[in-house]
């Protein structure tokens, strides 16, 4: 693990703890990202509407200003397919939707709330993980 930097994604994590106590504290709303992005569109007012397109915005305008004051090269895998890519991402969108939220929603708000439906999502989604990377790398010889 040559990235490994336990004070960034210390400060990382407290800075989402932060964040979704005061969604919540302010709003009475849980920070699951995939239930906001999804009221962006179906959300019934809108001020409701509102709130939730500020929080994409945020969040997209949020990494766009730390990659201009801090860039970061990423590597590029080549060899990636565009349909592998789509798939995948059709894959988790379908997955969040099953599971009623996505892992932040569950994992940091849920579990934080003692949430017994959050703690099993996240629990299967760290297993689905941990078998998902083993049956790749049995596969791929990785």
């Amino acid at each position: 693990m040559e990235n490994f930097t336990p004070y960034l994604s210390l400060a990382g994590g407290v800075l989402i703890g932060i964040s979704a106590s005061i969604l919540m504290y302010l709003n009475g709303r849980i920070a699951g990202i995939s239930g906001i992005v999804a009221g962006v569109f179906n959300a019934p007012s809108f001020e409701e509407k509102a709130w939730r397109f500020a929080f994409v915005v945020g969040l997209v305008l949020g990494g766009a200003v730390y990659m201009h004051f801090f860039p970061i090269t990423i590597a590029a895998r080549e060899s990636m397919s565009t349909i592998l890519l789509i798939a995948g991402g059709l894959v988790v969108g379908i997955g969040t939707a099953m599971g009623s939220g996505c892992t932040r929603g569950h994992g940091i708000c849920g579990i934080s709330r003692f949430s017994l439906r959050s703690l099993v999502a996240t629990a299967t989604f760290l297993l689905s993980g941990i078998v998902t990377v083993y049956v790749f790398k049995q596969i791929t010889g990785g």
